[in-house]
C-alpha cells in the first residue's frame, strides 16, 4: 500500500474552546491521499496509515496535553496504535493480554458490549414506541371522531368529499407539524442543548400534546394538538437514530441503531391494543385512543437522564475530556475508547478540512452544494421517500378503514389492524442480524419486489363479492404478508441509513432533511389517501401503491450506496465515489452479475468489487484477527491442560 506524502510542518495551538468547522487544531498534519469530494478510485483507507510511529505518538502526545489529559497520554497512544492498523494489535507489545482479548472479542463477540450501551439503546427503543403509538392513535379513532365532530366521511354521508380532506389533514397533522417544523428544530436544539436535551424536549411534546388530543371539543383543536405533536415527533425522531448510530461500535451499528424500526413497530403494535382495549368504552373511546399514547413518553423523559451524552457531539464541541468519559461508559475497556476517542478525532479532521465554516443557514444550502454531502442527502431522499411510496403508511394509517371496506365490522377492523401490528413487529427481529450481515442496500433490493406483489395481490381481493368471507380473508393475508416483508427492509433501514450517512458537520441538518422528506410525504399520502380511494376506488389505489414499489427498487438500486459495518467516519470514502460512477457500476457490472449468477444460474460468474479497502478496513483483515483469536484460544486451552 502506498505511504501518502505528510506535512508535518504546521502545528498549531489552539485551547478547547468549542471546535468550528475547519477550524481544528492539526487539521493539516493529516495525510492526505483520497479526494472527499470526488473519489473516483473509490478507495477507503484509514487516516493514520502511513504515519511514522514516533510521529502518531508525538501528536497524540500533543493532543492530550491540549486536550488536559495527560494523565491518560499513555493509553490513547496505545489505542492510536491500535487505531492505526486494527489487525495487527498482536504485534503491539505495549498492549497488554487482557487488551489483546478485549480486541479480539470485539470479533468473536461483538455484542458483548456494556450496560450503559445498551440502557443506551433501550431508551432510543422507548423513544421509537412513543413514536409509534402516537402513529396508531388516530388509526382506530378515524372509526368514530369524525361522526363526533360531525364531519362523517362514509360514501353517501352529507358533504362526504369536503369531510374527507378535513379526516386526511387531522390524520397529517403530525406530519406536517414535523416536516415544517419540528424536524428543522432539531438542529439548532442539537447545537445548543445536545443529543440528550432534544430527546428530552421532544418526549415533553409527545407527553403532553396527547393529552391535549384527548380533551379537544372542535376539529379545529384536535387538528392544532395534532400540529404541535409533531414538534415532538420530528425533533426526536430526527435525534434518536442519530444518537444511537454515534454511541454503537460499527460491527453492530445496524443492528442496534434499527431498534428505531423494530419498536416503532412495537409501539404501533402497543397502540393497536390500546385501541381494542378501549373499544368498548362508548363515546369516548377515540379520546381514549388518542390520549393513551403519553404512556411510553413518560420513562423516556426519566430515562434519557441517565443516558451517557453522545461522544461525537462532546468532540464537536471541542470537550474531548467528556467525550472520552462517554466512551469509556459506551466500550468494554479504556484501551478501546481511548482508540475510538484518537480515530474519529482524525477522521472529523479530515472532514473539516472539505466543509470549512458554517452556521445554520449555510448548513442547509452545503447540503446541495459539497459534493460529498450532497451525494448523502441524495441517498436518504431516496431510501426515505422510498417508504412512503411502498404504502406501508396507507396501512398503518387507515387499516381499520380499509378492513371495514373488505367487509370487517368495527371490532373485526380493530382485530385485523391489531394483528398487522403484531406481523409488522415480529418480523422486524431478522433484520437486527441480517442489516449488518446481507447489508442495507441488499434487504431493500429483495423485499421491494415482494412489496410490489403483495400490495397488488391485496388490491385484487376487493372483486371478490362482499358478501364472500374470503373477501377479509384473503386481503387481510396479503397485508399481513405485505408488513412481513416490509418488516425487515424499508421497516428499518431508511432511518439506519440516513443517521449514518452525513458527516458530523451535517449529521442533525442533514437527518432533518431526511425525516423532514419521510414526514412531509407520509404527510401527503395521509391527505390524499381517502380521495384517491374516492377518485380510483380501493382496488386502484392499491395497484398504484404496487407500481410505486417498482419505481422506489429502480432509484434504490442505481442511487443507494451500501453503508454496512464501516464507521461513521469511514463512510466519507463511500460517499466521495461520484453518483454517476456507482450507478454506472450498478447498471454495467452488478446487474450482468446478477443476470448471470441467479437467471443463467452460472456458479462462476463474479462480480467485480466497487470499492477498494485499505488492509485495515477490508472484510479479510476481519477474518485475520478470527484466525489469531482462535490459535491464541487452542495455545491457552492447550497449555492449561
Amino acid at each position: 500500500m502506498a505511504v501518502p506524502d505528510v506535512d508535518y510542518s504546521e502545528k498549531e495551538s489552539k485551547s478547547s474552546n468549542e471546535i468550528k468547522t475547519g477550524d481544528h487544531p492539526d487539521a493539516e498534519s493529516q495525510p492526505t491521499g483520497v479526494d472527499l469530494n470526488k473519489n473516483i478510485s473509490a478507495r477507503i483507507r484509514n487516516p493514520l496509515a502511513g504515519i511514522p510511529r514516533a510521529t502518531l505518538l508525538a501528536q497524540v502526545a500533543e493532543f492530550a496535553h491540549q486536550y488536559d489529559m495527560d494523565d491518560i497520554t499513555p493509553l490513547i497512544q496505545r489505542g492510536a496504535l491500535v487505531a492505526q492498523d486494527p489487525p495487527a494489535f498482536e504485534e503491539i507489545a505495549e498492549l497488554e493480554e487482557d487488551e489483546k482479548e478485549a480486541l479480539r472479542n470485539e470479533v468473536l463477540h461483538k455484542w458483548r458490549q456494556p450496560f450503559a450501551l445498551y440502557f443506551t439503546v433501550i431508551m432510543c427503543s422507548i423513544g421509537a414506541a412513543v413514536q409509534g403509538w402516537d402513529q396508531t392513535g388516530s388509526n382506530g379513532a378515524n372509526l368514530s371522531f369524525g361522526e363526533a365532530f360531525g364531519i362523517p366521511d362514509k360514501e353517501g354521508a352529507p358533504n362526504a368529499e369536503t369531510n374527507s380532506w378535513i379526516v386526511g389533514l387531522i390524520n397529517s397533522g403530525p406530519y406536517i407539524g414535523s416536516a415544517l417544523l419540528g424536524c428543522w428544530m432539531s438542529d439548532p436544539l442539537n447545537n445548543y442543548i445536545g443529543r440528550r436535551g432534544t430527546i428530552f424536549f421532544s418526549a415533553v411534546f409527545c407527553f403532553l400534546t396527547v393529552f391535549g388530543s384527548a380533551v379537544s371539543q372542535t376539529w379545529p383543536q384536535l387538528l392544532v394538538t395534532r400540529l404541535l405533536l409533531g414538534i415532538g415527533m420530528g425533533s426526536k425522531a430526527s435525534t434518536v437514530p442519530i444518537y444511537g448510530a454515534e454511541n454503537v461500535p460499527a460491527s453492530i451499528r445496524g443492528g442496534l441503531v434499527m431498534c428505531w424500526q423494530l419498536w416503532t413497530a412495537f409501539g404501533i403494535f402497543l397502540g393497536f391494543c390500546a385501541n381494542l382495549a378501549v373499544y368498548n368504552t362508548g363515546d369516548i373511546s377515540w379520546r381514549l385512543q388518542l390520549g393513551s399514547a403519553f404512556i411510553p413518553a413518560v420513562p423516556l423523559v426519566i430515562g434519557i437522564y441517565f443516558c451517557p451524552e453522545s461522544p461525537r457531539w462532546y468532540m464537536k464541541k471541542g470537550r474531548y475530556k467528556k467525550a472520552y468519559a462517554s466512551l469509556v461508559r459506551l466500550r468494554n475497556t479504556k484501551l478501546q475508547a481511548a482508540r475510538d476517542l484518537y480515530y474519529i478525532r482524525s477522521q472529523i479532521l479530515e472532514e473539516q478540512a472539505i466543509i470549512g465554516h458554517s452556521n445554520y443557514v449555510t448548513r442547509f444550502v452545503q447540503l446541495f452544494t459539497i459534493p460529498r454531502v450532497r451525494r448523502a442527502t441524495l441517498a436518504s431522499f431516496v431510501v426515505m421517500i422510498a417508504q412512503q411510496m411502498c404504502g406501508i403508511n396507507i396501512i398503518a394509517f387507515y387499516s381499520s378503514t380499509v378492513f371495514a371496506q373488505a367487509g370487517a365490522s368495527p371490532l373485526n377492523a380493530l382485530l385485523a389492524s391489531w394483528g398487522f401490528g403484531l406481523v409488522n413487529f415480529v418480523f422486524a427481529f431478522p433484520a437486527i442480524r441480517t442489516i449488518d450481515t446481507y447489508g442495507r442496500r441488499t434487504l431493500l433490493l429483495f423485499t421491494f419486489p415482494q412489496m410490489a406483489w403483495t400490495l397488488l395481490a391485496a388490491g385484487f381481493c376487493f372483486f371478490i363479492p362482499e358478501e364472500s368471507p374470503a373477501r377479509l380473508g384473503c386481503t387481510s393475508l396479503f397485508i399481513f404478508l405485505f408488513a412481513a416483508f416490509y418488516s425487515p427492509g424499508e421497516g428499518p433501514v431508511p432511518f439506519t441509513y440516513s443517521a449514518e450517512v452525513f458527516p458530523l458537520s451535517h449529521r442533525e441538518v442533514g437527518m432533518a432533511w431526511a425525516v423532514a422528506t419521510c414526514f412531509f410525504w407520509a404527510a401527503v399520502l395521509s391527505v390524499t389517501f381517502p380521495r384517491i380511494v374516492l377518485a380510483f376506488t380501493i382496488v386502484g389505489a392499491f395497484g398504484f401503491y404496487a407500481c410505486l414499489n417498482v419505481a422506489a427498487f429502480i432509484m434504490i438500486f442505481f442511487l443507494l450506496p451500501e453503508t454496512k459495518q464501516r464507521t461513521l467516519e469511514e463512510l466519507d470514502y463511500v460517499f466521495a465515489v461520484p453518483t454517476r460512477k456507482h450507478a454506472l457500476y450498478q447498471g454495467t457490472k452488478a446487474f450482468p452479475w446478477w443476470f448471470k449468477r441467479w437467471v443463467l444460474m452460472r456458479k462462476s460468474a463474479t462480480c467485480p468489487d466497487l470499492y477498494q479497502f485499505d488492509a485495515p478496513l477490508a472484510d479479510a483483515a476481519k477474518d485475520v484477527i478470527k484466525e489469531e483469536a482462535r490459535r491464541g484460544s487452542t495455545v491457552r486451552r492447550a497449555s492449561k491442560a
